[in-house]
C-alpha cells in the first residue's frame, strides 16, 4: 500500500494522484470530470432511499456534502471539495466512510451475532459488489 503524502484538508490532489489513490484505496470509485464517483445498485426504490438517507447522514455529520443522482434502482455519489475546486483529503475520507457503511454486511463476518439480511429477494435491498 502506498503511503500517501499527508495533505491539508483543502490541498487538491492531481488527477493522476486521485486515480492512483482510488485504485488502491477505493477500487469501486472512479475519477471523472473532476469528481470522485461511485454508483451503488439497489433492488428498488426502498433500497435507493436507504442508501440516500445513509449518505445524507454521513455527509451532514462530516459537514462535507456530495452531489447525488437518484433513480429507482441506483444512487450515484459524486464528491469534490467545492471550496478547493478539486479532490482533497475530505473527499477520500467521506468516500471511505460511505463505502464502509453502505456496503456493510454483518452476516459476512465470521462469528458476528448479527446475521445480515436474509438471502431472499423479498428482503434484499442492496446489490453488493
Amino acid at each position: 500500500m502506498t503511503k500517501w503524502r499527508k495533505q491539508s484538508a483543502s490541498e487538491v490532489f492531481t488527477p493522476e494522484e486521485t486515480t492512483a489513490r482510488l485504485a488502491e484505496e477505493l477500487p469501486k470509485w472512479y475519477f471523472e470530470d473532476g469528481w470522485i464517483r461511485r454508483k451503488f445498485k439497489t433492488s428498488g426504490w426502498k433500497g435507493t432511499l436507504m442508501v440516500v438517507n445513509t449518505v445524507g447522514h454521513l455527509a451532514e455529520a462530516a459537514w462535507h456534502h456530495p452531489d447525488l443522482t437518484v433513480s429507482y434502482a441506483f444512487v450515484t455519489v459524486k464528491l469534490m471539495n467545492h471550496a478547493a475546486k478539486g479532490i482533497t483529503e475530505k473527499d477520500f475520507e467521506l468516500a471511505k466512510k460511505i463505502e464502509e457503511v453502505v456496503m456493510w454486511q454483518p452476516g459476512a463476518v465470521d462469528g458476528s451475532p448479527l446475521e445480515g439480511t436474509p438471502d431472499d429477494p423479498r428482503f434484499k435491498y442492496l446489490k453488493y459488489d
